[in-house]
Formats: structure tokens, sequence, C-alpha cells
């Protein structure tokens, strides 16, 4: 088992995550009934999309052995669609620290972070709009 949710009310949850502890809470967002006071159920997909490809480029630094992402940092937006209500797009734009990365480290990343795992579980009809600031 990977976590355990339980609901708190007023369309707030509370998620423990069993290995390491930690509680995530969540709200409806204001436009969907909620107090929007913590993350969405869906800005956390959308927010576990930045956060796994960073991880997947900073893994593939460490194998390689090329010039890593220490303090990349993503900016998150989530579009949401009606009919039905769904996530119809996520935009992120990920900026590297100043170093210099050749071409072909360039290319690793940015094919590293298409291909993460959360990336490719998303549905394909899901817009993943992704720019890289070098």
């Amino acid at each position: 088992m990977t976590s355990k949710v339980k609901y708190l009310g007023e369309l707030r949850t509370e998620a423990h995550h069993l290995q390491s502890g930690e509680i995530i809470i969540t709200d409806a967002p204001k436009d969907n009934y909620g107090r929007g006071e913590a993350f969405s159920p869906t800005d956390l997909v959308a927010t576990a999309l930045a956060s796994c490809m960073i991880s997947i480029m900073g893994i593939v630094a460490m194998k390689e052995g090329i010039t890593t992402v220490d303090g990349a940092h993503a900016e998150v937006t989530k579009i949401m669609y009606q009919e039905p209500r769904r996530i119809g797009e996520i935009h992120i734009k990920i900026s590297f620290p100043k170093k210099e990365y050749s071409d072909k480290e360039k290319k690793i990343y940015e094919h590293a972070a298409h291909t993460c795992p959360v990336a490719k579980s998303l549905h394909p009809d899901l817009k993943q709009i992704i720019e890289f600031v070098w």
C-alpha cells in the first residue's frame, strides 16, 4: 500500500504517505465548490508531472555523469476543461542553472522529461506543453 486518504469534510482530504509518514492536505478549488486553501487533487497531478520530469533529469545526470541539474526549477500552470471537467493542459517552464550544457546534454534532458513515468501515465488527450530555459 502506498498511502491512505481520509475525507475530513468540507471537500478536504488528508493523504498519508505510508513509507515516509508525510501528510498532504487537499482542498477542492474555489471554482469547484471548495475553499482552495491547499493543493487540489488536480494541482497535485500537474505538480507531480513537473516533479517527475526534474527527478528523472537528476537521475539521468547521475547515471550518465553529465552536467548536473541541481538548482533547476519549474513553474506549473494547470488549465481545466469542462464537459467533462478534467485537466486539459499542463504548462511547465523548466529553468536550468546557468551552466554550459552541450546540445547533446540538452537533448538527453528534454527526452528524459518527455518520457518520465508521470508524463507517460497521463491520457494522451491531455496537452503537456513544456518549455526548457537554458
